[in-house]
């Protein structure tokens, strides 16, 4: 139980935590998308609007709803036209990289703020609004997490194939990429089935370590500004 809140208003938070993540976290993923294809000549999906920070552009209702149920789930993909790009596989590979960097960058400046406020509130401040920004932000890294470890998963047509196939010949790239959409199905019956768990676990707690010690500073400059004496040990 969390200080403060009762287990109703503990599962309301926890939903209203979900939904601002995922209404930070899809839009970006997919405008990085559309904005890194559109710097390397791709205009298609800038001219369907898809650079663009409103979700109802990003959204599929399924996707969204199983990410928002489960802990995972997709957007409408963004749509590349790889004749576009000088070099098709390094574009479609950069162009789809794009989207869980994306994710990891805002996992790494939300984990900073959450670290802020856990200090502030377990320290000096247990304030329910103190609580409520850390509850956010907490979420706000996990769902960016999950976005880009599922996203990294070298399965079309997820991010992770794209960077994958760069080591096939063209002619076997393209061929994988016209069956993609039958291989999703199969990833994501094992996906339902529970048979990716562990190793989707385990590509998120090491993920999760990684924003951790990257954000030790954070820890350091809290425990500093809110202990008293300067002498404190760390």
């Amino acid at each position: 139980m969390l200080r403060g809140f009762s287990f109703d208003s503990d599962m309301i938070l926890m939903y209203v935590a979900r939904i601002f993540a995922i209404l930070i976290a899809i839009p970006i993923h997919e405008s990085a998308h559309a904005w890194v294809s559109s710097l390397l000549g791709d205009p298609t999906a800038k001219n369907l609007g898809r650079i663009s920070l409103n979700p109802l552009r990003h959204f599929d209702m399924i996707g969204t709803l199983c990410l928002l149920l489960i802990g995972f789930g997709w957007a409408k993909p963004v749509p590349t036209n790889p004749r576009y790009f000088s070099n098709r596989k390094a574009g479609m590979a950069l162009s789809s990289f794009a989207g869980p960097l994306s994710n990891f960058l805002m996992a790494y400046f939300f984990m900073i703020l959450w670290k802020v406020f856990h200090y502030l509130y377990f320290t000096t401040s247990p304030y329910p609004f103190i609580n409520v920004l850390r509850i956010l932000c907490n979420y706000t890294v996990a769902i960016n997490i999950v976005l880009a470890v599922f996203n990294m998963l070298p399965v079309p047509p997820l991010d992770g194939s794209r960077i994958f196939l760069l080591v096939l010949p063209e002619k076997a790239y393209f061929s994988i990429m016209r069956v993609e959409r039958y291989i999703m199905f199969v990833m994501f019956a094992l996906l339902w089935s529970g048979f990716l768990n562990r190793p989707l676990s385990i590509m998120r707690d090491g993920m999760f370590g990684i924003l951790d010690s990257a954000t030790r500073f954070a820890d350091v400059a809290m425990r500093i500004l809110l202990t008293p004496s300067s002498t404190a040990i760390l």
